[in-house]
């Protein structure tokens, strides 16, 4: 029997509930801090805040993004849904490379190893120190998640070599895996490179795509079986078309209401209302749901998008490591 896999252990997919499908709940400083010091997202007591806040209007369940050693702490992860009673999902993975030093270990171990990694964060635990320093130290919090990423329009050698040690992961714990798509493109090359690992497209979240306002390259990328997660809602230009709100009306039409996911990727502090940014962790469940309403997709599309979805593309392929 199936499972989603959180912090605080494994729950039946059919009690996740309404979902963030591609959150970042805490970036404890690290490379993405370094470069983007507004990515800086450490204080428990403000995610509390932030969460409670989202909760309040439904929310049930948020899907972390912020794989190995790019500021991770699955303590502070466990603690915030420990406070809130909101499902946290936790990734395992890598991101872009500029997250991370030229003579990271990532650029220098192989797939194989790296792969060994990823699992050993689904079955045995994360790592306490984020794989950051030596040694190693398993806490009883597991990765639900693989998060990998890739380049504008297509895959480097060493973008092909995690991804490589993602599907690999995968087909010994059957952990689904959720990529960055870089201004939402390459999402196809993404696919394929998954597939030549043995990875089903069934397992698979492609996130940032509608970044790209493209009816074809959508219904191409639905077409395989993958899901996708949109997240742009709120960058459009006030006044002007919402492209993910077109998406999700194009896509309704061509049948694929199915495959389709929301989050925020509110990865600013200028994004959470508890740091006194905007539009804050509610909007989803707010604005933009009135939103979506008011362009026609309902309660039966939105409890698709929050709930089913997340349910099926999260839920791992086989037992991992026990329950």
């Amino acid at each position: 029997m199936t499972f989603i896999r959180t912090v605080l252990g494994d729950v039946d997919p059919a009690d996740l509930g309404v979902t963030y499908a591609h959150e970042h709940l805490v970036i404890d400083g690290g490379r993405p801090v370094e470069l983007y010091p507004d990515f800086l997202l450490a204080d428990v007591d403000k995610a509390v805040e932030e969460v409670r806040a989202a909760s309040a209007l439904g929310l049930h369940a948020i899907v972390d993004a912020m794989p190995c050693d790019a500021g991770r702490n699955v303590r502070k992860l466990a603690e915030i849904s420990r406070q809130t009673g909101v499902h946290v999902v936790a990734p395992t993975g890598l991101h872009l490379a500029k997250y991370y030093g030229e003579r990271h270990w990532s650029v220098v171990l192989d797939a194989d190893t790296l792969a060994g990694m990823f699992e050993a964060d689904i079955v045995d635990g994360i790592d306490e120190h984020d794989y950051h320093e030596p040694p190693v130290r398993r806490t009883d919090h597991r990765a639900g998640v693989m998060k990998v990423a890739a380049s504008l329009d297509g895959l480097t050698p060493h973008e092909e070599k995690v991804f490589a040690a993602a599907a690999a992961a995968h087909r010994t714990t059957g952990c689904p895996i959720l990529t960055h798509c870089q201004d939402g493109t390459a999402a196809l090359a993404q696919l394929e490179a998954l597939g030549r690992g043995g990875v089903e497209p069934g397992h698979v979240v492609l996130s940032h795509t509608d970044k790209v306002v493209d009816r074809g390259y959508h219904r191409a990328i639905l077409e395989t079986g993958a899901y996708v997660e949109y997240d742009q809602a709120f960058r459009w230009t006030p006044g002007e078309e919402n492209g993910t709100l077109t998406l999700l009306g194009w896509m309704i039409e061509d049948g694929y209401r199915d495959q389709l996911m929301l989050g925020m990727d509110a990865a600013r502090q200028g994004y959470w209302s508890a740091y006194g940014g905007a539009p804050g962790m509610t909007y989803l469940l707010g604005p933009f749901a009135t939103a979506m309403t008011e362009h026609g997709i309902g309660p039966t599309e939105q409890h698709a998008f929050f709930v089913d979805n997340p349910a099926c593309a999260y839920a791992f392929a086989l037992p991992a490591g026990g329950a």
